[in-house]
């Protein structure tokens, strides 16, 4: 025991970051005002939230729901359950969706990457349930999978209850889950995340436009979503990547196409005007090493994914870095399985805080060091 919580000291004073001066940020204004019910302004590689407003307030989603429903639909895709060339049956439901349309016709076949870009550039209600009737077999058993991936996302916040977003008593969100949910599109699916900037779409010779105009005023804005219903008000989920700082904003319950774009445009400014975020880990870079009983060698500990961090411009350069190890590390382990976590402060605030794990599958040693650790275990 003694022995590993010196390894951990003397990991956590070389993790330190290279230099041991702390720059002094510049100072950070409070955020604009903005004309939003509720907001939420992140970075999108490091989750920290910059700014919010109200923004765990339960409110209606209106279409930034097929944000929720292409996260599933792209899973599937990932997983095989769908193809983007496989022809999906037009369901007399999703014909007759309510709303904004791709104009799709009932008991004809359509091929999914056709839906998508209806469902994402058109923001179609009908493509968007033929996707749903895809996945889940109905609309109402693909709902339960929103709420199922919603929790696997960490969206606390919401309840789903539809594919498109219609209006319903328990068909919620908040701007920060909208906020968490398009930083996940961005990181996990960037494969199909390049339609969000697309402009147009045109099927059964019916052009329609993107209604995302931020994608005409900003050449970084790249996506996301709008949204708009009588009681949600014009919504806009955008995300903007300048010099690879990603930062994604969420305003909700505006009055206008214009003051939603206004709002997007001032909190995406002020977050990379006061704000950076840098890599500190590449996924898979080695952390440390920790002591396994029953294997003989120390074994190294990795981090799966890339670790950024997210603060004031020039205060970064002070950031901290321990390793916790678990006690009492046991082989056999997967290399999937966590044996700690790596914790990095700025000061007293906690910048990130990420699993790690061993950099292969730990097997048990030779019989020898079995029978001693076994021993050393019975006082540990």
């Amino acid at each position: 025991m003694l022995v590993s919580m010196i390894r951990i000291l003397i990991l956590a004073l070389f993790l330190v970051a290279p230099t041991t001066e702390t720059l002094a940020g510049s100072p950070i204004p409070p955020p604009p005002a903005v004309p939003a019910k509720t907001y939420v302004l992140l970075d999108a590689f490091s989750n920290r939230i910059l700014a919010g407003q109200r923004d765990t307030d339960r409110v209606e989603p209106a279409s930034l729901t097929k944000l929720m429903t292409a996260y599933v639909v792209f899973d599937a895709l990932r997983n095989h359950k769908l193809t983007l060339d496989q022809e999906v049956p037009i369901s007399e439901h999703a014909w007759r969706a309510e709303g904004s349309r791709t104009f799709v016709n009932v008991g004809t076949r359509v091929r999914v990457d056709v839906l998508i870009q209806g469902m994402i550039v058109q923001s179609g209600n009908d493509a968007t349930i033929a996707l749903a009737e895809a996945v889940a077999g109905s609309e109402s058993t693909f709902a339960v999978l929103m709420n199922q991936y919603a929790q696997k996302l960490g969206l606390t916040g919401s309840h789903w209850t539809n594919a498109p977003g219609l209006p319903g008593p328990e068909h919620y969100t908040t701007a920060r889950d909208i906020g968490l949910l398009g930083a996940a599109l961005v990181r996990d699916f960037p494969e199909y995340y390049k339609w969000y900037s697309q402009r147009e779409f045109t099927y059964n010779n019916i052009t329609q436009q993107n209604r995302n105009g931020l994608l005409e005023r900003d050449p970084t804005v790249d996506g996301i979503k709008t949204g708009h219903t009588d009681a949600a008000g014009y919504c806009l989920a955008a995300s903007a990547l300048r010099n690879g700082m990603r930062l994604v904003s969420v305003v909700m319950g505006t009055n206008s196409f214009k003051e939603r774009e206004d709002a997007s445009a001032a909190l995406l400014g002020y977050g990379f005007n006061f704000y950076e975020t840098l890599k500190l880990y590449n996924a898979g870079q080695t952390i440390g090493t920790a002591h396994v009983f029953k294997v003989g060698d120390p074994v190294t500990v990795v981090v799966h994914k890339a670790v950024s961090a997210t603060a004031g411009r020039g205060e970064l350069a002070g950031t901290k870095a321990q390793l916790f190890l678990n006690p009492r590390l046991v082989a056999p382990i997967s290399a999937n399985t966590a044996v700690g976590h790596l914790k990095l402060t700025l000061g007293d605030t906690v910048v990130a805080d990420v699993p790690v794990y061993p950099a292969q599958d730990i097997a048990t040693g030779n019989i020898f060091r079995v029978i001693i650790d076994t021993i050393r275990l019975w006082f540990h």
